[in-house]
């Protein structure tokens, strides 16, 4: 990952004469949470995962997209009866991301990506994103989470455990997420602690599989930036009811 790639490397003039040159078409704002991922993967896991989807998409992508630092808690309550789990109250988290957006908008950005790793963040956004259109309209802009690119057939293909479609894309701490950090990031697997769970399905994931559902992500993802860069994908301003 090239550090042209984040915003955070950036000095200010770096940034000025590359957004002045017309160079940045793009940013992703990438959004996730830090929470219990069962006894054997680190909390960290939804951060780290979608931020290595979207690094990968400013890699391919590059120089036109720049990752800015997005939000590493998310909206976790339903997990915090595990101590270290760190959540955001749902007001919270959108005043923050709001905040993000606007940020990124007053910069001089005309498409910005909003990409998710955590499940919980999904319904409260969706609640609030036709206001978001409204507030930032003309703006390009998009929410999604890495894994709405995959398909039935992705989970058929790659998953020992089921293909049932959203409950296992992602699942919780269960095969695909245990295979995405064989993958990417092995140390965070404890995969001694395994033994230690009544539920045994992250016991099938593979580094390899993991692999293939990171690059099938990064590669679905890039057609989508793409597209939101040369205009073959908008977003509608919703209509007021009259």
């Amino acid at each position: 990952m090239s550090d042209k790639n984040l915003l955070r490397k950036l000095t200010r003039r770096e940034f000025r004469e590359r957004m002045a040159s017309g160079e940045l078409k793009l940013c992703v704002l990438p959004i996730a949470a830090i929470e219990q991922h069962l006894e054997h993967l680190a909390m960290e896991h939804d951060w780290r995962s979608v931020k290595m989807v979207a690094e990968g998409v400013a890699s391919r992508l590059s120089p036109q997209i720049l990752v800015a630092e997005g939000l590493m808690a998310g909206i976790s309550e339903h997990h915090m009866k595990h101590p270290g789990t760190l959540t955001l109250r749902p007001g919270t988290f959108m005043a923050v991301l709001n905040d993000l957006i606007r940020s990124v908008v007053e910069a001089g950005f005309e498409n910005v990506l909003v990409l998710n790793g955590h499940g919980g963040n999904v319904a409260p956004i969706k609640g609030v994103w036709d206001q978001y259109l409204r507030e930032f309209s003309p703006v390009n802009m998009h929410f999604m989470s890495y894994w709405d690119v995959y398909d039935k057939s992705d989970a058929e293909e790659l998953l020992e455990s089921g293909s049932r479609l959203p409950e296992d894309l992602p699942g919780h701490a269960q095969e695909f997420e245990t295979a995405v950090g064989l993958a990417a990031f092995p140390e965070n697997v404890r995969t001694d602690m395994w033994k230690d769970q009544e539920d045994q399905k992250p016991s099938l994931a593979t580094a390899e599989k993991g692999q293939e559902f990171l690059d099938r992500a990064i590669d679905r993802v890039s057609v989508i930036a793409e597209a939101m860069i040369n205009g073959s994908q908008r977003s509608e301003t919703p209509s007021y009811h009259p």
